[in-house]
């Protein structure tokens, strides 16, 4: 019998900002493969747990793609042995890491998984700090990026990156031609998640010039996440019911 992965965020480093599910899933776990940006404070509570842990963080010199391979291999070896494996990422998996490939690649080879967000440091490690990201008279956007990259990437990112957007609902359509009239274009994937993480969760993907009939259409009512950008396409791969069940 085939196991389970769990891909986990493990937050920004304090045990405390676990998430109950994260617990949940670390509880259920038969061997936890942990990366470099997970807490120390986390290895040690897992280590009192009585957990079998694997070491599978990357070094800043190391050829990022070969590590991943190993570790998707990994990944679908242990479950293929009917164990319940955590994949136990710093922050939040979808952030700046591989949890997306790691989920693609579960999900071309038939392997139960389940993506468990976590506390992103993107938004914590300021607010620990007294650091509001937005504010009603300072600032109503934050843009995220890498260090890895140069400035020039970060003036594109409007263009070329992911774009996130709160309470966009009732604006969608103005939104959308505003951005094919600044040059993203019209086909650019897009997708609604309304009352995300909820039981009545709804997804709806599209693109520039169309998401905004659809959601219409669809009797989009509740709270609203808009994701733009190429990433979105990912989502059609992993999230295939047949294996992408609940804790």
């Amino acid at each position: 019998m085939v196991g389970k992965v769990y891909i986990v965020g493990a937050g920004p480093g304090d045990p405390e900002l676990l998430t109950i599910k994260a617990l949940r899933a670390i509880e259920e776990a038969d061997v936890i493969l942990y990366d470099r940006l997970v807490g120390d404070e986390i290895i040690e509570m897992l280590k009192r747990m009585g957990k079998e842990l694997i070491y599978v963080g990357k070094n800043s010199n190391e050829k990022g793609g070969n590590r991943q391979r190993e570790i998707n291999e990994m990944l679908r070896k242990l479950a293929e042995e009917g164990k319940i494996v955590v994949r136990l990422k710093g922050g939040d998996p979808f952030v700046f890491g591989r949890g997306g490939i790691e989920a693609e690649y579960l999900a071309e080879h038939g392997i139960p998984f389940e993506v468990i967000p976590g506390v992103s440091s993107i938004n914590s490690v300021p607010a620990s700090a007294g650091i509001p990201l937005t504010h009603p008279e300072l600032s109503s956007s934050i843009l995220v990026v890498t260090g890895k990259d140069g400035v020039e990437r970060w003036c594109e990112s409007i263009l070329n990156g992911t774009l996130v957007i709160l309470m966009g609902r009732n604006n969608i359509k103005e939104i959308c031609n505003n951005l094919i009239r600044a040059g993203r274009s019209p086909d650019t994937p897009i997708a609604v998640i309304e009352n995300g993480t909820l039981k009545n969760q709804r997804v709806f993907f599209g693109t520039l010039k169309n998401i905004a009939d659809i959601i219409e259409k669809e009797d989009v009512t509740g709270p609203t996440l808009i994701v733009v950008g190429e990433v979105v396409n990912v989502a059609k791969k992993i999230v295939n019911p047949k294996i992408f069940s609940s804790l």
